[in-house]
Parts: structure tokens; sequence; C-alpha cells
């Protein structure tokens, strides 16, 4: 390139720096792409335009991509567009601390709510529910009369509360309080709010509503209002639904973080509230929900927590944010059964009037098909399991563990399993604990005692918990048939008893034995040693059935107590040779695994000759690795096992843990005598005659 074609080029990108350094702020949003739509909109808005040519300001530009997400706004664009202006410039690090406010542009100056939040790897700014995309942010331009401007680009557009021209009343800047009172104006859905109204005008509950400052105000719609709910609202209801002092929109609170609320004050109730969600369907649709947490109860309002889905959100008001919800937060007046059709209902509710809907707002809630538990209802409605509907509404201080909506995506092996209805009530049973209201509080005194199992209405199946505590988060965890679940959400209260609902479906299995032995670290210890020689390995194939008879820690910690020595060595690596041999003791390859139930009717034959009564237990020969496994199975009259073998008794403390590949039985003992090992002062170990024997044949057969 010569040296004219150099200085050519050199003045053209001077000349473009001198022109992009005196853009004006409207300049530059012409310019970039992204905010093509909000530009639209901007030259709709003459009183915008007029801020922008002599005013200072701060302008929250959403992308193009919030404005497809939000579909058609019917207001008027000049309330749109002033919504997203504050008349005082503010850099990034100018926005004030969370639930602080910025006065906007808009008739009556409706505020703009401020929240911080902390990640991992970087902080995030909120204006009401839209995050600021900071990279892109900070984009100031001064005037020529001297006024700074200030562009932030967001990725939610901001739609101001206000009524719209043809109102009979007028509201442009509403407290919750004005807008409980002229919601009819505000609402563009069908949702009514006379109950809660008329119920925060009987308790003169209405200062609350008013309170200056930023709160968080969640309102029941009326659909929520069933029978004779609204009976049950009173004063301290009424106040478990304000959070103070925090503004709370649902994307940048952290979820499953309790907030104190007013309903807070005294000894005889404390409630907290938090927000939870999930996500449906096949375009993974978030849903929002937020739960009351009653902790101290007086015997009128219930211990336990109430779970509400949040139908309309993050409705900015000037004394924070008001969230409508699909029912009253604190009210326990539904059995289990009641509690899990409920949502099903609610939504079925909401289609009736859906002709008063915009088409928006019909797809929304189409694509929702019902709440967080809607496909477990449908499971059992598919099975037409009447008797265990029967026992979760007629049943007194019942504990159910209900998968959520996640838990049930198209997986064969569960699918199989729902298919065949008399194996899937066995499975529904497991979910059942009978007798027994098993809040988290109770579970965790359950998982620190010795006995860490629980009945189900399956007399075969017991529950077994974990709960693992890291600083002041608690994850709580059940096995059943052998798959373990998160509870993602606890202490769902009924009338009747409590539901906890959980991640998986128990009893269909999910992993290999494998996979099962790598993830329990109860049976840790087994599989450390199965690893030191690769005698893991084999566990992993899914063309074989397994039945593998693991010690639990426990049962190789009391091992040692009676063989410290030979127990030491045997978990060296240098003796894995040894035990693998002691491994292959405890494990059966065959065409279809050996559950307790199987082994136990194979090993018991009915003398008719002693009045039925009398049975003669025949040991059954298991084919191992290593030779055969001779052993019969006795069942206890609580349904616990035992295994005989070698005069040994061994409890069995976790029968039937189902895997895609076979069972596991976690026994309290391995399979060992006094004279499988001796220690010798040499660092070796010495082997009984008759596994010496065991060896040579098998060394000879390689």
């Amino acid at each position: 390139m010569g040296p004219q074609k150099c200085f050519s080029v050199g003045l053209v990108l001077a000349f473009s720096a001198i022109c992009v350094h005196s853009q004006s702020i409207v300049e530059k949003i012409v310019m970039d792409m992204d905010l093509s739509q909000f530009h639209q909109q901007l030259e709709y808005s003459q009183l915008a335009n007029v801020t922008l040519q002599y005013k200072q300001a701060t302008i929250f530009a959403p992308i193009n991509e919030a404005f497809q997400r939000m579909g058609k706004f019917e207001g008027n664009p000049d309330d749109l567009v002033l919504y997203h202006m504050t008349s005082i410039p503010k850099k990034t690090t100018q926005l004030g601390t969370s639930y602080t406010s910025l006065n906007s542009e808009l008739e009556g100056n409706p505020p703009l709510w401020i929240t911080h939040t902390t990640g991992n790897y970087h902080n995030d700014i909120y204006v009401n529910n839209a995050r600021l995309l900071v990279s892109q942010s900070d984009i100031m331009t001064k005037q020529k009369n001297g006024n700074i401007q200030v562009l932030h680009k967001i990725d939610e557009v901001l739609v101001p509360t206000r009524s719209a021209k043809t109102a009979q009343h007028r509201v442009y800047n509403p407290t919750a309080h004005e807008f409980l009172e002229y919601y009819e104006s505000l609402i563009f859905h069908p949702h009514r709010l006379r109950y809660f109204r008329q119920k925060v005008q009987q308790h003169n509950k209405q200062d609350i509503f008013k309170t200056e400052g930023g709160h968080t105000f969640f309102i029941p719609v009326d659909e929520g209002f069933k029978n004779k709910r609204a009976e049950l609202i009173d004063g301290k209801i009424i106040d478990g639904h304000v959070i103070p002092k925090h503004v709370l929109f649902t994307t940048p609170t952290k979820k499953d973080v309790p907030f104190q609320t007013l309903a807070n004050g005294d000894n005889n109730v404390r409630v907290v509230i938090s927000f939870t969600q999930e996500t449906r369907g096949p375009n993974n649709q978030v849903i929002n929900y937020v739960k009351s947490h009653t902790l101290l109860s007086d015997g009128k309002h219930s211990q336990g927590v109430v779970l509400s889905e949040i139908v309309k959100a993050n409705i900015p008001v000037k004394n924070g944010v008001v969230h409508l919800i699909q029912k009253p937060l604190m009210v326990v007046d539904n059995n289990v059964r009641e509690l899990l059709e409920e949502q099903v209902d609610y939504i079925c509710n909401v289609g009736n009037k859906m002709e008063e809907v915009d088409p928006e707002y019909l797809l929304q809630y189409k694509e929702k098909d019902g709440g967080i538990l809607s496909s477990f209802v449908k499971a059992i409605n598919d099975a037409d399991y009447r008797e265990f509907y029967n026992t979760l509404e007629r049943s007194q201080d019942i504990t159910l563990f209900a998968p959520c909506n996640n838990a049930w995506s198209d997986d064969f092996t569960l699918n199989s399993i729902i298919s065949n209805k008399n194996r899937f009530k066995d499975i529904l049973k497991m979910h059942l604990v009978p007798d027994n209201r098993l809040y988290v509080d109770r579970i965790l005194s359950i998982s620190h005692g010795r006995d860490k199992r629980v009945h189900t209405l399956d007399p075969r199946n017991d529950l077994y918990f974990n709960v693992v505590t890291s600083g002041t988060n608690r994850t709580v965890t059940v096995e059943g048939g052998g798959v373990n679940a998160t509870v993602i959400q606890p202490d769902l209260a009924a009338t009747n008893g409590i539901i906890h609902v959980i991640d998986r479906v128990l009893g269909v299995p999910y992993t290999t034995v494998y996979d099962k032995l790598r993830t329990d670290y109860s049976l840790n210890y087994t599989f450390r040693l199965g690893n030191q020689g690769g005698f893991n390995n084999q566990l992993s194939d899914t063309t074989k059935k397994f039945t593998y008879f693991v010690p639990r820690n426990q049962a190789w910690d009391e091992a040692s107590v009676d063989h410290p020595s030979a127990i030491k060595k045997l978990f060296m690596p240098e003796y894995h040779y040894h035990a693998t041999n002691i491994l292959e003791r405890h494990l059966v390859i065959s065409d279809e695994p050996y559950t307790m139930e199987r082994i136990k009717q194979l090993t018991l034959q009915s003398n008719q000759n002693i009045n039925n009564n009398y049975e003669r237990r025949n040991e059954i020969q298991l084919p191992t690795i290593r030779g055969e496994l001779h052993i019969y199975v006795e069942e206890l009259q609580d349904h616990t096992f035992i295994i005989h073998w070698k005069g040994e008794r061994i409890p069995v403390f976790k029968p039937n843990v189902a895997c895609t590949n076979g069972v596991i039985h976690v026994i309290d003992a391995p399979f060992l005598q006094d004279g499988d090992i001796r220690v010798s002062g040499a660092p070796s170990l010495h082997f009984a005659p008759h596994l010496i024997m065991i060896l040579a044949a098998k060394w000879l057969l390689l």
C-alpha cells in the first residue's frame, strides 16, 4: 500500500473517530442494530425526543430480543419509552444499592427499582426484572449545553403499571393499596382480586399496602379461593403475604432463600417466604413459584409449606412490587389428594375464562399443562389406582414423596414400568409413608440415627435418608428401591400429612451397579476395594445381570474389630489380588438378578405334614465367579431379611437396590470367615487351604 493511500485511510479513520466522539445518544441508538426496535418506539414518542434533545438523562434500552419476548405492547408508546428514562445521568457504579429506586420520566414518576446480585464469576445489576448488559452499558455522551446522557442496554422490556386512557378511574403511579383497589383498570388478564381485597378491608389491613418505602406484596387471585377458603383468611395470613423492606423481582432474587414476612412479630406464628421455580414443557418454560413456610404454629395456622404459582409476576408499584399468585399462602385446607389435584383444577378454572384473555396469554397457559406435580397425578390416573387415592384422602399423618414433572420425562425403563400397572402400583406404594408426618427436621434426626429407614405402604420396600449440610444449605436425599432422589421442595402442608417433591421416581433404576457403588457413600469401602484390582470394571456391563451382596462401610468397620490386621492389609493396593478373590464370592452373574424374595422362595419349602406351619429351609447354590455361594434367606416379621451363610446370621441392611444391570443387596457383614485370612509376620496374606485350591484351579485354567 502506497504512502498516499495510507494517508487517505488514516484520514478516514481519524474523521470516523471524531464523528463517533460527537454522536448524540439518539445517534448511538440508531447506529446500534440490536436496539432497532427500541428506536422504533422512540420515534413515536415526542416527549422522549424532547427530553433527549435538551435534558440530562439515563436511558435503559431493551435489546431486540427483549421486545420479541414481550410481544405486542397495547399501551401508549410515550408511556413505554419514558418509563425507560430517568432525569439524572447514572453510570453503573452510581446506580445505588439494592431496593433503592430511580424516578422515571413517565407522568407521575413511577420508580425503577435497582437490585444488585453477586455471582461466582461476575456481579449483576437489575432494573426491575431486567438485567443490565454491563459490558454494553455506560455509553456516555455530552451535549453542547453540557448535559450528560448515559445509555445502558437491558435484556427485558420495562412495563409501567398504569391504567388505560379509557379507564374510569385513571391511576398513574399506584401504591400496592391503589393497585388492589383499582385492579380492574390495571390488569389486562383474566384475574380478579375481589376476595383478597374484601379480606384486607374486613381486617383493616389497608395501611400495610400503603406503607412507603420498598416492599414485596403477594396477592392471590380469585380462582384460588375455592370452597370456603376465603373464610380462613385472617389478619395474620394477610401479614404473611408481605415481605417488608425488600423489593423482590423474580429473576434477580435468589431461589429458596427465606425472607421474613410481617407475620413474624410474636412468638405465636413465624412465617418466611421464598421463591422457587421449575422448567416445564418441551420449550423448558420457566415457571415461578412462591412458598410460605410457617415455622412456628399457633394451632390455627398449620406448620409447613404452602406452594403457590406466580400467575402474573413483577408488577412494579410506587412502594415496591406486586406478584399475583394462584392461591393464598399459609392456608392449609386440602388433604394430600386434594393438594395434588388442586393445581390441575386451577388451570382448568383459568381455561374457562379464556374468552377474556389475549392470545399471547392463552398460549402461555396452554403450554403450562398443569402444576408442578401434574405428571404424577396423570400417572396415578392412568394406572386407575383408586385405592391409592383413597389412602391419600382418608389416612391421617401420611408423608408422600411426589416426583416432579421432570422426573417423568421419556425414559424406556420408566415407560415400561408404567405400562405394567401391577408393578407400577407397587412403585407408587413405595412413595407413601403411612402414620408418620416426616417433616425435614424429623428426617434429619432419622438420618443421624442408627436405623436410617422408615416403612412405606409397600412392606417389602423401606425408604432410607441422608442429609448433607454445607453451611446454611441442607440437601435431603431419599432412597427407595435403589434409586436416590433429592427432595427439591420439602414440607408441603396438607390437613392429613405432608408432601415432599422429589426429582426422581423411586424404584425405577437409572444407574448401573458400578455407578451405584461409585455414588453411594455408604458403599464406598467396597467400591475402593474393587477398584484396586480392576474388579469393578465388569460392573458397568449392561449385557449381564448381576446380583451383588455388598457390605456397607459399617460392615467393614465392624469386621476390622475382629480381624484388624487382615482387614487393614486387605485394603492395601499390594494385596488387591486377595481382595478380588474375596469380592468374587459376593458377586452372582446369571440370566436374571436374584431379589431377596426370589431367594427366599427358592430356599423355603413348605412342609404339609406339620400343620402347615413348619418351613424347612434349604440352602440355595448361587453361581459366583469363584465357586458357589450356599445361602438361605429368612424374612422376619418386620419384613427385614437375614442371610444364613456358613453358620453366620448376616442382616440385610438394604435389600433389592435396583440397577439397570442387576440388583444390590447391602449387607451388614462380608462373607468372611476366621479361617479365610491369616496374617503372618511377613508382608503377605495367607489364605485357608480351601481358598488356595480354588486359586490354584483358576491359575491352571488360564
